[in-house]
């Protein structure tokens, strides 16, 4: 379902995937009202029921968001695809993708068109992300390719979050949409990946935004509670699938990570060490066969 808005001058579109967190995704939206440079405001709904809608009614009904609910939960990959695809099927240059618990800063976006602007032949960009307490948030930070994060310069990067994602619709033209069959998690990481293994993608620090995640510890199934426990089937999974798509060095980097992981329940895991150990490879096999979509992305008239 789909709540049409007017067309808007803007280039570009922030792209908010949503599930059950109504009052975090109207903090996301205010955050994005506030911005320097003005964008549209594009928000996928994975099917929530915490009455997400009509939280956000007023910004729905004025036109200031435009909204769009899935008849399923089609899980992050998904909404990710179907916002990024969405936005540029509407013309706009500019994508700039995150997480309902994102909040930018004042000026996020205006430092990322900055930037892009000096760099038009860039695949990504990606903002400083940090945590509640502003420190480094561990699990966004991207992976560089030179330098270190102390200097807070510009600085190629191989591999970023989808917390705060910049690109553009001729990236979509070249690579394609992120895969929606990985459901949650992985998705990011294989894009990324995938972009910035041709084209120039950047860390643009100057570009801040905050996470509110629970905790800034990132996931680690030696300690989650148990009932999060499936979840982390999709994490092996579609590590493993990455790991078979990139050769040889990332194959070695995934055992090494498998045995790191398994090695952690077994000392450090509370309760549950079995399951958790199970789930550990058994979604690691799973990996070996997983076959997943790349869908492929045309603009209009081209």
């Amino acid at each position: 379902m789909t709540e049409a808005v007017s067309s808007s001058p803007c280039s570009s579109t922030a792209i908010v995937v949503t599930y059950n967190r109504k009052a975090l995704l109207v903090q996301c939206i205010e955050a994005l009202l506030k911005q320097t440079v003005p964008c549209r405001i594009l928000v996928v709904d994975n099917a929530s029921t915490d009455n997400t809608r009509e939280a956000i009614e007023s910004y729905i009904e004025s036109g200031t968001i435009e909204y769009f609910r899935m008849e399923k939960n089609i899980g992050g990959a998904g909404g990710f695809n179907f916002g990024l695809k969405t936005a540029a099927n509407e013309g706009f240059k500019y994508l700039w993708a995150m997480d309902d618990d994102c909040l930018p800063t004042p000026d996020a976006l205006e430092q990322l068109l900055s930037f892009a602007k000096e760099h038009p032949d860039f695949g990504f960009l990606s903002s400083k992300v940090l945590w509640t307490d502003g420190s480094i948030c561990r699990m966004n930070e991207p992976k560089l390719l030179e330098g270190s994060f102390n200097d807070d310069k510009p600085r190629r990067c191989r591999q970023a979050s989808f917390v705060s994602f910049f690109t553009q619709t001729s990236t979509l033209e070249k690579h394609g949409l992120p895969i929606s069959d990985f459901f949650i998690w992985g998705d990011d990481v294989e894009y990324t990946r995938r972009i910035s293994a041709i084209d120039p993608s950047w860390y643009v620090p100057a570009s801040v935004v905050v996470h509110h995640t629970a905790s800034n510890t990132g996931s680690d199934i030696s300690k989650d509670s148990l009932e999060r426990l499936g979840r982390y089937r999709f994490a092996y999974r579609n590590e493993v699938y990455i790991a078979r798509e990139e050769g040889f060095s990332r194959r070695m980097y995934q055992l090494a990570k498998i045995l790191y992981h398994t090695g952690r329940v077994l000392f450090l895991s509370p309760d549950h060490k079995g399951e958790r150990i199970r789930m550990i490879w058994s979604s690691s096999k799973e990996g070996l066969s997983f076959s997943p979509k790349r869908e492929e992305f045309h603009a209009p008239g081209h």
